[in-house]
């Protein structure tokens, strides 16, 4: 592997310091998925962690990491939901103050669920981006440590721990299907994936409107979107003009990408509400959705991580009301 600042060594230190915040999610299987797509599926459910979403891996291996000085004067982040979440979680063990800087646009039940657990909520801005700014601005004012929702190692490496448990679970895996958004998941787990065995394949799916990640990937070089109206809420929001590991990461260690439409994110959603008995947001859905769609090529032993649950309940209704 080529030196992305973070190793696969890193990864089990994440492992070891995060244990007792973040849980060990199921890997489980789905028959209707695995009849659908002619090849076995296994879906890693991290909708069912504490905080509805893989992100207090990566938010508890950050905040954990950081000096006592620091993690005493407080930490600040911005979000589009389900790190904010975890990032308030996390302090609330801890016992220290904790900012999050949120779009104005952020659905109402992911601000909720960040206030639950007692953080400052700041909402400025009509986009992540704008958030994002507000945020920086506020760390220097306040003397706050930023806990990147992505582009940080010691958040990719928490987000990498999610790969160890499906190389234990499911040794024989062929290929990995991950959301994709600011690459932090993706990153960490594509680490794991390579560093045990270079082929396994590893895809990242995104939505189809305001796909950044994928944006800057088919164009070789970072690259601005507009935000767009998207089921996949979890997944929005640009880099802010800068990007340090994920987007090389992304470049090395991702075999492809894929887009899926609203339709198929929502479709997906219906599918593992009433094959699964399962919540799943938009974001978390997309993998699900590129099997589905056709849009994700299968073969042998795959994992698809499900990312996160947090959507709000009429919404949920209102989905599989049309897709049932």
């Amino acid at each position: 592997m080529s030196d992305f600042g973070v190793a696969l060594s890193d990864i089990y230190i994440a492992r070891k310091r995060i244990a007792a915040i973040a849980a060990r999610t199921p890997l489980t299987h789905s028959p209707m998925l695995s009849e659908q797509a002619g090849a076995p599926i296994y879906l890693k459910l991290e909708n069912v962690q504490h905080t509805g979403s893989f992100k207090l891996r990566g938010a508890t291996n950050k905040m954990l990491s950081l000096p006592e000085a620091e993690r005493t004067r407080g930490v600040i982040t911005v979000s589009s939901g389900n790190h904010g979440r975890a990032v308030s979680y996390v302090a609330h063990a801890l016992g220290i103050r904790a900012v999050v800087c949120l779009a104005e646009n952020v659905p109402a039940n992911k601000v909720e669920g960040i206030r639950r657990y007692g953080a400052e909520v700041v909402s400025r801005g009509q986009t992540y981006d704008e958030a994002a700014a507000h945020a920086d601005r506020l760390r220097v004012e306040q003397g706050l440590a930023f806990v990147h929702p992505f582009d940080q190692p010691e958040t990719i490496a928490g987000q990498g721990t999610i790969g160890l448990e499906i190389l234990e679970d499911l040794p024989e895996v062929t290929t990995v299907i991950v959301p994709l958004s600011g690459g932090g998941l993706i990153s960490g787990i594509a680490l794991a994936m390579k560093s045990a065995n270079p082929a396994i394949r590893v895809v990242g799916v995104s939505m189809a409107r305001g796909a950044v990640m994928h944006a800057c990937l088919q164009a070789g070089e970072l690259v601005d979107l507009p935000e767009e109206p998207t089921l996949a809420d979890a997944l929005v929001g640009g880099f802010g003009g800068r990007n340090d590991y994920t987007f090389r990461m992304c470049q090395a260690l991702l075999d492809e990408t894929a887009l899926v439409s609203e339709e198929e994110i929502a479709e997906a959603m219906a599918f593992m509400l009433e094959a699964h008995h399962l919540v799943v947001e938009g974001g978390g859905a997309v993998g699900v959705a590129a099997i589905r769609s056709g849009r994700v090529a299968v073969g042998g032993p795959m994992a698809v991580v499900v990312s996160g649950g947090n959507v709000a309940a009429p919404l949920l209704c209102e989905v599989a009301s049309r897709y049932r």
